[in-house]
């Protein structure tokens, strides 16, 4: 180290610096000659020895040709998630209402406006009821409730969208906010008062029993007896009745109509509770293996729509139309279009008609 603090080798470098280009000249007057000659033009097996003209190295061009694959590979990934993006962005589009329908419902008459301004307005129903709820041969809703409530949105400016729950679903449809109401045949009673709000009565109707043709029933008294079977829908009111009124009969609940028809065409069971409409078509469709019992055992139900506890807006508008349905020919209507035939056999055997409101 100096005395002036710089090292003792910063000199030597300072030397070495001035002498690089004496270096770098002796190379260069020792370097091949033809590195200092105009190029020419050489043999393959000479390439080497020209370092402007050497060919590519095959590593070289395997990187490239991989390179290419890799950005053309890339550029389709990217394209292919574009495209898988637009599409979920179409089905987020759709997936608010069922077909045909736009627009997204929160539920509890809290609808989202559609496409065209309106509001969507969910309406849930058990589509395994026909004529009142049903599906047409191309698998669309169908029958009487669903005009009954596309007219009804018509008429108030809602773009009604059908959805098809299970029974056991429709209530809890309503309470969780999936649904804005409920029209499905379902019977007004206190029970089902405390969980939802009801309209006023749109329907009536009075339970019959379809017997097996072997059974010997003729009357209700004749299912409250030891060794009987008793087929119910789970929940219906056929299953509330025979529960407080048939405690000597055992009880069969059943997840649809279809299962407890079945159940009494085989023999299975003695006796199907329902409405009387279900048992004269299901008695017509198995003549030899049913009977009908058309004797009334109990006042007529009435059937009413459903909405959450204290939507009162929409609640309004529905006993609205209602009223009006029953003046202004709405129900002679759907009858003529749904239920003629079955309409001309009631008055035939002297039962009372669904939209008789006398």
């Amino acid at each position: 180290m100096k005395a002036n603090g710089k090292p003792a080798w910063e000199p030597e470098r300072e030397l070495e610096t001035e002498a690089r280009p004496e270096r770098e000249a002796e190379r260069e007057a020792h370097a091949p000659q033809a590195s200092r000659q105009p190029a020419r033009h050489v043999q393959p097996n000479q390439c080497a020895k020209q370092p402007d003209r050497k060919p590519a190295r095959p590593c070289q061009q395997r990187c490239g040709r991989a390179q290419g694959k890799f950005l053309r590979r890339a550029a389709a990934a990217v394209a292919a998630t574009l495209a898988l993006a637009g599409g979920l962005l179409a089905l987020a589009g759709c997936s608010g209402g069922g077909a045909g329908d736009t627009g997204a419902a929160t539920g509890n008459g809290e609808a989202t406006a559609a496409g065209d301004g309106q509001k969507t307005l969910v309406v849930a129903m058990e589509l395994a009821y026909p004529p009142f709820e049903g599906k047409d041969d191309a698998g669309n809703p169908s029958g009487v409730s669903v005009d009954f409530m596309r007219d009804f949105g018509e008429a108030y400016g809602y773009d009604v969208q059908i959805d098809n729950i299970s029974w056991d679903g429709l209530i809890p449809a309503l309470q969780t906010g999936k649904a804005d109401c409920v029209i499905s045949s379902m019977t007004i009673t206190d029970e089902r008062r405390q969980a939802v709000d009801f309209s006023d009565p749109y329907a009536s109707a009075q339970l019959a029993i379809l017997a097996n043709s072997g059974s010997g029933i003729t009357s209700i008294d004749d299912l409250n007896q030891a060794g009987k079977k008793v087929a119910v829908k789970t929940g219906s009111t056929g299953d509330v009745y025979a529960t407080k009124n048939l405690a000597n009969a055992e009880i069969v609940r059943l997840a649809d109509e279809s299962a407890c028809v079945t159940e009494v065409v085989q023999g299975k069971a003695d006796g199907f509770l329902y409405d009387q409409l279900t048992i004269y078509r299901n008695q017509k469709a198995n003549p030899d293996a049913t009977t009908a019992v058309f004797i009334p055992f109990q006042d007529a139900e009435s059937w009413g729509i459903a909405v959450a506890k204290g939507d009162d807006e929409l609640l309004a508008q529905l006993n609205e139309f209602i009223a009006q349905s029953k003046e202004n020919g709405e129900f002679d209507r759907l009858t003529e279009k749904y239920l003629a035939e079955e309409k001309a056999a009631f008055d035939e055997l002297g039962f009372r008609w669904f939209f008789d409101f006398e």
